[in-house]
């Protein structure tokens, strides 16, 4: 009766770890040239001042009014 005791003996799959859904987020490959690498890392620190800068706008909107939702802005320069 050895034959039918291993099909029992099989580990549940764990519910941790769904392969059903896709991960979120993007799927980026880092460049490996170097003028690719330098065009992203312009890229990315032009991102960041477009970014820095429309949260500044936001937080100056914010806080002409009396309700304000954002910290007051810290002046970086």
């Amino acid at each position: 009766m050895a034959q039918g005791s291993s099909k029992l003996a099989s580990k549940p799959q764990s519910s941790r770890h769904s392969k059903n859904t896709p991960k979120k987020g993007k799927r980026v490959i880092p460049p490996k040239k170097q003028p690719a690498i330098q065009h992203a890392k312009l890229k990315k620190s032009l991102s960041a001042k477009i970014n820095n800068s429309i949260e500044q706008q936001m937080v100056a909107a914010a806080s002409s009014g009396k309700l304000t939702i954002m910290k007051p802005s810290s002046t970086k320069s």
